[in-house]
């Protein structure tokens, strides 16, 4: 079946994924997920509003319509036929967070992302509580802590939910979240596919709560493959507000980016694991084994099948790269040869194979926001040098290619004291595009070969189509496990680079690594001087 048949016979799979600086829609033809049939973005920012990091939600739906109007656009240009009606579709965004709403569905409190560092009691006294970590992004933690702060919203608080949850209730009426997602919200019991009970008896023993009551508030919990709802004449108009989408579409559970990561990248089984590299970075590995104790560098989340995964998250990513990437680009214009993005990128990341292993003794600090992995409550992005160090295009890049590894290999080391055993490394996201180049890097500061598949830069949203895809497999009573499915029918002929770690870049790095361990003085200095201005970022 061609491309413009699959869609013009309703046989294609629709993902939409609301990252950090973008918003991206796939559309994927439903019996070969790994054939893309048209793609759309939107670019957005978040805002610092009262000190605390935000998206408006009219934002939320702004952005989802024109990505999926680009989308429509795409298929239109590519296949001369635009989608009425589709086999299945799934939403996807960026985890954690906290959106309340009250009876009436009405949200209470401007939502606070992610990207906040504002929970540490809360977090710290429910780490304690549960003897297991809760990072201050998660969304208990946001609750809890509006409790310490007698913020007067809480008595009215009737939902919670993740920015997924959020866009997936509009598009369908059903209060439900997939266990990925769900598992950075709230601690999940992998043996029974939910909430851990014990720990949600615990939270309203301290809450002083009646049995059930944060049960109630939280969205029910659902596996990859699962039924979650159909899309209402309501979230027709709100996707398409042209009327030309039919209501009636099957969804598949809303998932978290970092699920559609592992599912971009086949890691969902145990011993393998992907990294993610966007505005946030993280790492996360799916365990043969509980492991041995509480580690605050390590958060216990799931696979969107709900096997545990350990995650080791960094707030700060690509973005300080990417805002560089703007100054050459800014250059090339005003020399009169302007470049496109990719483009930039593309030269500015082969210039950094020329630099010296250890970036030539410079040292740079990738971090917007705080970074609870190496302990930073905020953080600013810093260039620093010695009058002795070497000043280069190729040290430069280098060395904030580092930076964004930084962190990550902080964390990874942690989970290495542990035990935790790991056959290779997957990666995926716009940064790995430029073939060789991240992926070298990451493979020396993780110390473990790195491998990228041909789909890694389609991200989060292509994995969310391919989730979308899988609940049309399940629709159609010939479900196989969600590994196997992967394996077998969606990554199998899809080309695979693998980079080795090379011992000249692992030396390097180690060097590095050493400096910017030292230079946190230097960052923490930098935070108490250089106050932020509210505004958008």
């Amino acid at each position: 079946m061609s491309g413009a048949d699959a869609i013009r016979a309703g046989r294609a799979a629709l993902g939409i994924e609301l990252g950090s600086t973008r918003i991206k829609a796939c559309l994927v033809d439903v019996d070969d997920p790994a054939t893309v049939l048209a793609t759309g973005s939107h670019a957005w920012e978040s805002a610092l509003q009262d000190g605390r990091w935000t998206y408006g939600l009219d934002a939320v739906w702004e952005g989802v319509r024109a990505a999926y109007a680009r989308l429509v656009r795409d298929a239109d240009d590519r296949h001369g036929v635009r989608p009425a009606t589709l086999a299945a579709m799934g939403v996807s965004a960026m985890m954690h967070g906290y959106l309340a709403f009250d009876g009436a569905g009405e949200l209470l409190v401007p939502f606070r992302t992610w990207r906040n560092t504002s929970t540490g009691a809360a977090a710290a006294e429910l780490s304690r509580l549960f003897d297991v970590n809760i990072p201050q992004r998660w969304s208990i933690a946001h609750l809890r802590q509006a409790v310490l702060d007698g913020e007067p919203h809480v008595a009215e608080v009737e939902f919670l939910t993740t920015l997924a949850g959020y866009v997936h209730w509009r598009l369908t009426g059903r209060r439900v979240i997939g266990i990925g997602d769900a598992s950075g919200m709230f601690p999940i019991d992998s043996a029974t596919g939910d909430y851990d009970e014990v720990l949600v008896a615990r939270y309203d023993a301290l809450a002083g709560s009646g049995p059930a009551r944060l049960r109630s508030l939280l969205p029910e919990v659902l596996v990859a493959g699962a039924p979650a709802g159909t899309l209402t004449a309501e979230g027709a108009a709100l996707l398409d507000p042209t009327g030309a989408l039919r209501a009636g579409i099957p969804l598949c559970p809303p998932e978290g980016d970092a699920g559609t990561g592992m599912v971009a990248t086949g890691a969902v089984a145990p011993r393998t694991g992907n990294v993610s590299a966007g505005t946030s970075i993280f790492a996360m590995v799916v365990l043969e084994r509980p492991l041995r104790s509480m580690r605050e560098e390590l958060d216990i989340v799931t696979t969107p099948a709900g096997d545990p995964v350990a995650m080791v998250h960094c707030n700060n990513g690509a973005s300080e790269l990417a805002a560089w990437a703007g100054v050459f680009a800014e250059f090339a214009r005003a020399s009169g040869t302007p470049l496109d993005e990719d483009a930039v990128f593309d030269i500015l990341f082969r210039a950094a194979l020329d630099g010296e292993p250890d970036a030539g003794g410079l040292l740079a600090y990738n971090l917007l926001a705080g970074e609870p992995v190496i302990g930073l409550v905020e953080g600013r992005p810093l260039i620093v040098r010695a009058p002795n160090s070497r000043l280069t295009l190729a040290g430069l890049v280098r060395a904030q290619l580092y930076g964004a590894f930084g962190a990550l290999s902080i964390g990874m080391q942690t989970l290495r004291a542990e035990g935790v055993r790991l056959d290779r490394m997957y990666a995926h996201g716009g940064m790995f595009r430029t073939a060789g180049v991240a992926q070298r890097f990451l493979a020396a500061a993780l110390g473990a070969p790195v491998a990228v598949a041909g789909s890694a830069s389609e991200g989060g949203a292509w994995g969310m189509a391919v989730l979308a895809a899988y609940r049309h497999v399940a629709l159609q009573s010939r479900a196989e496990p969600l590994a196997e499915y992967l394996s077998g029918t969606v990554l199998r002929g899809i080309p695979l680079t693998i980079a080795d770690p090379d011992p000249a870049d692992v030396a390097g790095f180690a060097t590095y690594l050493d400096r910017f361990r030292a230079g946190l003085a230097v960052q923490e200095a930098a935070v108490t001087a250089l106050p932020v201005t509210e505004g958008v970022s």
